[in-house]
C-alpha cells in the first residue's frame, strides 16, 4: 500500500459517475475509475437506477483501499436531482431530471413560483429547476410527501447514504432551483408558501466532514458534497484567480463570469444566478454542449484544422439546438449545408458548433476578462483553437488535467483536514486556429439563429 493517502472523490455526471483518487499531499490522480449511469421506470415515472451505482462505488472504493490509505470521501454532482427520505429510507424513488411534469401540474407550478427577480431562475423543463420535481412528487402523492422527513440535494442524498446524515448545502439548494432567493441569502418564497421549509435540513459548508463510512479496515472521513460546476469554481478561486470567466464542461457547458451584472441575466436564455460555496450570487449561462456535441458528431473522431476549414468553406453549419435549454430554447437542431460524409466532418461541426455556442454564451455574459475551460471539452483541441480564433482580444487557458470539478471538490475536503494549496497549476494557454473566413461563417450563423428565435 502507497504511503500517500488519497481523498476519494466520487463525481456523477449525468450521463456517467466516476471515482478519482487523489493524493492528499501531492494532489497528483492516484486512481481512476468510471462507470456509466442509467434511468428505469417505476409507476410511470422515470427514475434514477441507485443501488447498481452504489453498489460499484462501494466496490470501486474497496479496491481504491487496498492501494492508498484513504483521506476521505467527498461527492460532487449536478444540481438538479434531490431525494425525499422517511427516517433511513428513502420515501420515493429519485425522479431523473429528465422526467417531463404533466402540463395540467406544470401550468400550476408556474402559477406559483417566484418571479426571475426574486430567484435568478429560469423556467426550465423537466427537473432542471428542482422545485419544479419537488412539486410534482407532493401533488402526485401528497400523504407520501407529507410523511417524508427531508428533501436531500443530490450530493447530500450520497451523504446521507453513506453516514445516515441529513444536511443540506448552499451551492445545490440555489442552482436553478427557484428555492432560494440569491440575494437575500435564503429561502424563496416558493419554499413557504408550500411549507416545505422544515424539510430542509440544518446547512453545512462543502467539505465539513459530516461522519465516517466503513471502507475495509479503514474508516473514513465523509464530506458534505457541492455543486459540480461550483466546486470547479472554487477551485480556479482557490488557485488564486479573480478576474476570470470560467466555462465548466461535461454534459452541460456552464459559464459563470462574476463581473457580469445581475441585472443583465435573461431568463428566456437560459441565464440564472447560481450561488458560490461561499454563498455569493454568481452569473452563469448554460447550454447542454457536452451532449449537443455527442449528438451532432455521433462520435469522438478527432478534427484537423484542414476538416474545419473545409467545413467553413462549404458552409457546413449545426444551428440550434439539440438539447434543452440553452440561448436558443425555442430552436430544433439541424444540420444546413452539404451532407458530411465522414466521421470527421460531423465532428468539425460539432466543434464549430460547440464554438459558436460558448461565443454566445461568453457575450452574454458580457465577459471581457480571461477565459477557462475545465472538463471534458478542454481535451479537444480543435475546440480550443477555433474558441480562441473566435475571441481574439481574451487570453483562453485551460486545465491540462480537465478535472477542475474533482479538483475543487478534493480542495474544499482537504481544507477540512486543514490542508491547503495542495493543487499546482496545470494550465495552458490556446493557440489560436488560422481558419479562413471564420467571421463571416459566425456572423452567418447568428443570422440564422436569430431568424429563428
Amino acid at each position: 500500500m502507497s504511503v500517500e493517502r488519497a481523498l476519494a472523490v466520487f463525481d456523477l455526471g449525468k450521463t456517467n459517475a466516476k471515482l478519482l483518487g487523489f493524493g492528499d499531499r501531492s494532489g497528483n490522480l492516484l486512481f481512476d475509475e468510471r462507470t456509466a449511469q442509467r434511468s428505469i421506470q417505476a409507476d410511470g415515472l422515470r427514475v434514477l437506477d441507485h443501488q447498481p451505482l452504489h453498489d460499484w462505488l462501494i466496490a470501486t472504493l474497496a479496491r481504491l483501499s487496498e492501494q492508498h490509505r484513504l483521506a476521505g470521501l467527498m461527492v460532487s454532482t449536478h444540481g438538479c436531482t434531490f431525494a425525499l427520505t422517511a427516517g433511513d429510507a428513502l420515501a420515493a424513488p429519485i425522479l431523473d431530471y429528465e422526467q417531463p411534469v404533466p402540463p395540467e401540474i406544470d401550468r400550476q407550478f408556474q402559477a406559483e413560483a417566484p418571479a426571475f427577480a426574486e430567484s435568478f431562475t429560469p423556467n426550465l423543463p423537466g427537473g432542471l429547476n428542482v422545485a419544479r420535481h419537488i412539486y410534482l412528487r407532493e401533488r402526485l402523492s401528497p400523504e407520501m410527501f407529507k410523511q417524508a422527513d427531508a428533501i436531500l440535494n443530490y450530493p447530500q442524498f450520497w451523504n446521507w447514504l453513506l453516514t445516515g446524515a441529513k444536511v443540506s448545502e448552499i451551492s445545490s439548494i440555489g442552482c436553478h432551483s427557484h428555492l432560494w432567493r440569491p440575494r437575500e441569502d435564503t429561502f424563496s418564497s416558493l419554499v413557504d408558501k408550500r411549507s416545505w421549509r422544515a424539510k430542509f435540513p440544518p446547512f453545512r459548508r462543502a467539505g465539513d466532514i459530516l461522519g465516517e463510512a466503513q471502507v475495509g479496515a479503514q474508516s473514513v472521513p465523509v464530506h458534505n458534497g457541492v455543486h459540480d460546476s461550483n466546486a470547479a469554481l472554487y477551485y480556479y478561486r482557490s488557485l488564486g484567480y479573480s478576474d476570470f470567466t470560467l466555462i465548466s464542461t461535461g454534459t452541460w457547458v456552464i459559464t459563470f463570469n462574476q463581473a457580469c451584472p445581475l441585472d443583465a441575466l435573461d431568463p428566456e436564455r437560459d441565464m440564472l444566478a447560481n450561488v458560490t460555496v461561499d454563498r455569493s450570487p454568481i452569473p452563469t449561462a448554460r447550454f447542454m454542449g457536452g451532449r449537443e456535441y455527442d449528438v451532432i458528431a455521433g462520435s469522438q473522431a478527432p478534427v484537423s484544422r484542414e476538416t474545419l476549414q473545409h467545413a467553413i468553406d462549404r458552409g457546413q453549419v449545426a444551428l440550434p439546438s439539440f438539447a434543452a435549454g440553452g440561448p436558443f430554447p425555442a430552436r430544433q437542431g439541424r444540420l444546413k449545408g452539404p451532407e458530411p460524409s465522414t466521421a470527421e466532418e460531423r465532428a468539425a461541426i460539432a466543434t464549430l458548433y460547440v464554438a459558436l455556442m460558448m461565443d454566445v454564451v461568453l457575450d452574454q455574459l458580457r465577459s471581457i476578462n480571461r477565459v477557462v475551460l475545465d472538463g471534458g471539452l478542454a481535451r479537444n483541441q480543435a475546440l480550443l483553437g477555433t474558441l480562441a480564433a473566435l475571441r481574439p482580444a481574451q487570453n483562453l487557458s485551460h486545465n491540462v488535467a480537465a478535472e477542475g470539478t474533482a479538483m475543487g471538490a478534493a480542495a474544499l475536503a482537504l481544507e477540512a483536514h486543514g490542508t491547503r494549496g495542495v493543487f499546482a497549476p496545470q494550465m495552458q494557454e490556446a493557440n489560436a486556429l488560422e481558419l479562413k473566413g471564420l467571421d463571416a461563417y459566425r456572423a452567418a450563423w447568428r443570422e440564422l439563429c436569430a431568424a429563428g428565435r
